[in-house]
């Protein structure tokens, strides 16, 4: 299995290339965010992406105006992937050619509009085309009508590792033999009053808004919550013979999937990160790889006070004597958190560390918490060799994923 083509819309970003060269630079996407007022809000801050038109990507206004912001995302980073990919869609079966691209939470957007039209102007005034916006699997649906693509056509949602899922299972049945290429990924457009109030009640979001850059700080011991963010990721899975039937592009070999539950708590990890462990486990024995063959991991790590020390655990536990030797970043340092998008992109990270053969840095490391205490290659990339590479994902409901990549040699 590998991956031929990456397509990324992020806040420091709005195309793969732009992205990629900002996250190695350190550039954050987090600002003060003007999708609306933020007045009356603990917080003012987000990851925003900001002068993205999603006209380019589609076939024609009808369906542009039909599709909500996360849709748009996914619609956009699924265009850039097949062109990366040098896809004709004319000459492949697309009988055979699958979308699993999930969201966490969906359109919200949508809800919250129509909620208002609702209670202001009473139920003759909702649009049509409410339910469809609401729905998670806007997304998949969209691109599958956008391309034409008819195989296996999932939206995974298991909140922010469903990009992470929606890989792994894409994966999975490409292996079964149920399709020969996927369209894999996640999207998520939530920078709007409910989900900033939402995740405010919660206490989960950091308040440093006077110093929005320095807002989202993984592994610091001043980190005071993560920051929201929005975009969309997809990556072009492919079995091997039919990727080589066409001459694709090769970025790496996608080897391993593991995932687990905590089976502990709806919003916080299991203190002794034991799941998390195993699911890393699993995804480097499908990958057979041992802990001393990992080059690089791209941590979950959303800059929580909790999370960042259990992963930090997790990581022990499942590396053993290989832990500290390994390098470790969370670009979430300059995206915020991508929440149901986030797995996507930060797998596509991995992918273009392994072609590169860079890592990108975790910024805002400036105090290290003494309980965060591995190499998490602060503040600035490192040019380095990357063979394998590990991916991390965790939702809320005790939800785990961990994805292997590794350089491919044919």
């Amino acid at each position: 299995m590998v991956i031929t083509g990456i397509g990324v819309v992020a806040p420091n970003g709005l195309t793969t290339e732009e992205f990629w060269r900002n996250t190695v630079a350190g550039v954050s996407g987090i600002r003060r965010f003007s999708a609306f007022e933020a007045e009356g809000y603990p917080c003012k801050i987000a990851g925003e992406v900001v002068g993205f038109n999603p006209a380019p990507y589609f076939r024609d206004t009808k369906s542009l105006k039909r599709s909500e912001r996360f849709v748009q995302f996914a619609v956009a980073a699924s265009k850039m992937a097949l062109e990366d990919a040098n896809v004709d869609l004319e000459r492949i079966d697309r009988d055979r050619f699958g979308a699993s691209i999930g969201t966490g939470i969906g359109g919200l957007e949508s809800m919250e509009r129509s909620t208002r039209r609702l209670l202001e102007q009473g139920p003759s005034r909702i649009s049509p085309f409410a339910i469809t916006g609401m729905m998670g699997n806007a997304a998949s649906a969209h691109v599958s009508q956008e391309f034409g693509l008819r195989g296996p056509t999932l939206c995974i949602v298991t909140a922010c590792a469903t990009a992470g899922n929606s890989i792994g299972e894409a994966w999975r049945m490409i292996k079964f033999g149920d399709a020969d290429i996927f369209l894999a990924g996640g999207c998520e457009a939530t920078i709007s009053p409910l989900g900033v109030a939402g995740f405010s009640a919660m206490r989960a979001l950091s308040l440093r808004n006077d110093e929005p850059a320095k807002a989202s700080r993984p592994f610091d011991k001043d980190r005071d919550g993560f920051v929201m963010g929005e975009g969309g990721g997809v990556l072009i899975l492919e079995e091997l013979g039919h990727a080589r039937g066409r001459s694709a592009p090769i970025y790496c070999e996608l080897s391993g999937y593991g995932c687990t539950a905590d089976a502990y708590h709806m919003t916080q990890p299991h203190p002794e990160g034991r799941e998390v462990a195993r699911a890393m486990k699993i995804a480097m024995r499908h990958a057979n790889v041992n802990a001393s063959d990992l080059d690089y991991i791209n941590a979950h790590a959303t800059s929580t006070p909790i999370g960042d020390i259990f992963e930090t655990r997790a990581i022990k536990l499942a590396l053993e004597a290989n832990a500290h030797r390994v390098a470790i970043s969370s670009t979430k340092s300059m995206t915020g958190h991508l929440l149901g998008a986030a797995g996507s992109v930060e797998l596509a990270v991995c992918a273009l560390a392994v072609k590169d053969g860079v890592i990108p840095p975790t910024i805002n490391l400036d105090n290290p918490d003494p309980e965060c205490d591995l190499d998490y290659v602060p503040n600035t990339a490192r040019k380095q060799k990357v063979r394998v590479a590990l991916n991390n994902s965790f939702g809320f409901g005790g939800h785990n994923v961990a994805l292997v990549v590794k350089e491919f040699t044919s």
